[in-house]
């Protein structure tokens, strides 16, 4: 591969990911971590080692894991019942297919729906709904923080 185009294409795929990385449920870990291996196999493996394409994809694999259990916990943390955990779990899913607004609405019609079913109180309900936004909302940060100490590592290895 042409280092020049490897090294384009790996700036331009971190850079999207992430300003992506803003946006709830959204694949912008996984394209900061994809630029970052395009990166090393353009350089050729020599100012990252493997054990820091590991680091790297681990520390994406944990922020991937955040943003899935974010709105679980939110929920939790707002006296979710079980079938509110699982009717959030479905909305993240479904969610995701429907782009940003699914991605936003789905977690919270999710909880709402299972509390619904469980309790059918409708204030309990929507305040567990709400409970997976605040859960959303701290995984967001969470992701961004993992994004950037990513892209620490990264460029740390970059200037060696």
């Amino acid at each position: 591969m042409n280092p020049v185009f490897g090294w384009t294409l790996s700036v331009l795929l971190i850079l999207t990911g992430v300003v992506t990385s803003f946006l709830p449920v959204s694949p912008g870990v996984i394209l900061v971590f994809g630029g970052m291996l395009l990166g090393a196999w353009a350089d050729g493996f020599r100012r990252f080692g493997w054990t820091t394409v590991v680091i790297l994809g681990l520390l994406a694999l944990l922020a991937l894991l955040g943003d899935m259990l974010g709105s679980l916990i939110g929920a939790k943390r707002f006296g979710a019942s079980k079938a509110a955990l699982i009717g959030a779990a479905i909305g993240i899913f479904v969610g995701i297919f429907f782009g940003l607004p699914g991605a936003l609405l789905g977690p919270f019609l999710g909880a709402t729906a299972g509390e619904m079913l469980s309790r059918r109180h409708v204030r309990q309900s929507v305040r567990v709904g709400a409970g997976t936004w605040v859960g959303l909302a701290v995984s967001v940060v969470v992701r961004l923080l993992i994004v950037f100490t990513m892209l620490a590592v990264f460029i740390g290895r970059l200037m060696l």
